[in-house]
C-alpha cells in the first residue's frame, strides 16, 4: 500500500515480458501482434528499465524484426533502457530479439547465436514413382512450383532459394552489427553456428554470464520491484478446447528445439 501514499518515494520498478516459444504468425507463436499491447504497456508503465526473458529456438524473420523494432522505437522514444536475459536458447530470430536490448546477459549454459536463415522441407518423388502416382503440374509462371516435394529437386530451384534466402541474411547481420557493434570480436560470427554461455560473451554477441534478480538488483538496489507482463489465454485455451491445435504447436516448438538438444 505504500506505493498508493502520496510523497513516499516509490520503489523502482521493472518490467518483465517473457518471451518464450516459436516465433511465427500461428495461434501460440510469439509475434507482433500479440505482443505489441504488452510491450506497449511496459514502457507507459515509466520503468527504471524493462527486460526481455528469452527462451526460443528462433522462427520467422518478419515477425522477430517487427517485435525488435518496436521494443528499439519505444526504447527510444521513452528513453528507457532495455535488457535481456536468456534463458536455455536465444537462437536465429531468438538472437534476434535479444539484440533489440542494450545489454544481453545468459546463464553459463545458454545456447546463443545461429546468425542464419534456413528452408526445409522433405522429398518423396521416388516413393511416388514406387506407388505409381504421377505428379501434375500446371502454372502460370515458371517459379510458381517453387521446389516441389513431390518433384525431384531442381539446382535452379536451390539456387532461387538461396537468392531468397540472402537478402534475408544480410538484414539479420546488419541487425546484429548495428545492436552490438565494436563488442562484437573479429570472427567468422555469421555461418549459423551458436555458442555456449561464456563462449558466447567472449565472441561479443552477449554482454556475460547474469542472472535477471540479482542483476537488476545489483542496478537499481534490493527494494526494486518486478512486474510480469504476460500474454492472456483465450477461453477456448483456458479450457483446454484448442487440444489439437495445442498440440501441433508443440510438436512444431519441440522440433525447433531438438535441433539445439533442448
Amino acid at each position: 500500500m505504500i506505493r498508493f501514499i502520496p510523497f513516499i518515494k516509490k520503489p523502482p520498478v521493472v518490467a518483465v515480458i517473457r518471451l518464450a516459444g516459436t516465433i511465427g504468425t500461428g495461434r501460440n507463436a510469439l509475434n507482433d501482434e500479440g505482443l505489441a499491447p504488452l510491450i506497449e504497456k511496459a514502457f507507459r508503465m515509466k520503468p527504471v528499465a524493462v527486460v526481455l526473458v528469452i527462451n526460443s529456438p528462433g522462427g520467422s524473420a518478419v515477425q522477430s524484426s517487427l517485435i525488435a523494432a518496436r521494443v528499439r522505437r519505444l526504447a527510444e522514444e521513452k528513453g528507457i533502457k532495455v535488457y535481456a536475459f536468456v534463458e536455455d536458447v536465444a537462437a536465429s530470430g531468438g538472437y534476434w530479439l535479444a539484440c533489440a536490448a542494450d545489454e544481453i546477459w545468459v546463464d553459463a549454459s545458454s545456447l546463443v547465436g545461429s546468425i542464419g536463415v534456413i528452408f526445409a522441407s522433405f522429398g518423396f518423388p521416388e516413393l511416388m514413382a514406387r506407388q505409381g502416382v504421377e505428379r501434375r503440374v500446371v502454372t502460370a509462371g515458371k517459379s510458381k512450383s517453387l521446389a516441389d516435394p513431390f518433384l525431384p529437386q531442381k539446382p535452379e530451384d536451390i539456387d532461387r532459394l538461396r537468392a531468397i534466402q540472402q537478402p534475408i541474411h544480410d538484414a539479420f547481420i546488419a541487425h546484429v552489427r548495428a545492436r552490438r557493434g565494436t563488442r562484437l570480436k573479429d570472427a567468422d560470427l555469421f555461418n549459423a553456428d551458436i555458442w555456449v554461455g561464456a563462449q558466447a560473451a567472449d565472441l561479443g554477441l552477449v554482454d556475460g554470464i547474469g542472472h535477471l534478480v540479482p542483476k537488476m538488483k545489483s542496478l537499481f538496489g534490493d527494494k526494486v520491484r518486478f512486474v510480469a507482463l504476460g500474454q492472456r489465454r483465450s477461453l477456448l485455451n483456458r479450457f483446454g478446447l484448442n487440444l489439437a491445435q495445442d498440440a501441433m504447436s508443440t510438436l512444431e516448438e519441440r522440433a525447433a528445439l531438438a535441433q539445439f538438444g533442448l
